[in-house]
């Protein structure tokens, strides 16, 4: 894969907080979907034609290293990799750093199945593979 990376803003939303101000937990999952999807969509592949064509990809590992916390109207950026793609199964790494001092905030890994509506194993689509490996 020649581009296999993808950076992302993101501003805290208050929403996303705990009553300390601080990102809660949970959220940084949805931060690394949000850049997992970016990258999909640079790469020329979106998930709902994925859908259409009865792909999914599941979340089968996900590993986050909480290292500073973000808080509320904080700019953050996210910067998500592909590591390893294999024909079913895509790997991320993802980095989370306040804009403001460039600090990281938060690590992490995933890795993703694709599978079909039954949740069997299937090979990823050669018609998306193909966007994928460019």
């Amino acid at each position: 894969m020649s581009d296999n990376s993808c950076e992302i803003d993101i501003r805290v939303r208050y929403v996303e907080t705990d009553q300390m101000g601080y990102v809660h937990h949970s959220q940084y999952a949805v931060y690394f979907e949000l850049g997992r999807t970016e990258l999909l969509r640079k790469c020329g592949v979106s998930y709902r034609e994925m859908e259409a064509s009865g792909a999914f990809f599941v979340v089968t590992r996900l590993e986050i290293r909480y290292r500073a916390p973000a808080r509320y109207d904080d700019e953050l950026k996210l910067i998500t990799r592909t590591t390893r793609l294999t024909r079913a199964r895509i790997e991320h790494e993802y980095q989370l750093y306040r804009k403001s001092d460039n600090l990281l905030l938060t690590e992490g890994h995933s890795t993703l199945a694709c599978v079909n509506k039954t949740g069997q194993i299937i090979p990823i689509p050669d018609m998306f593979m193909q966007y994928l490996t460019e």
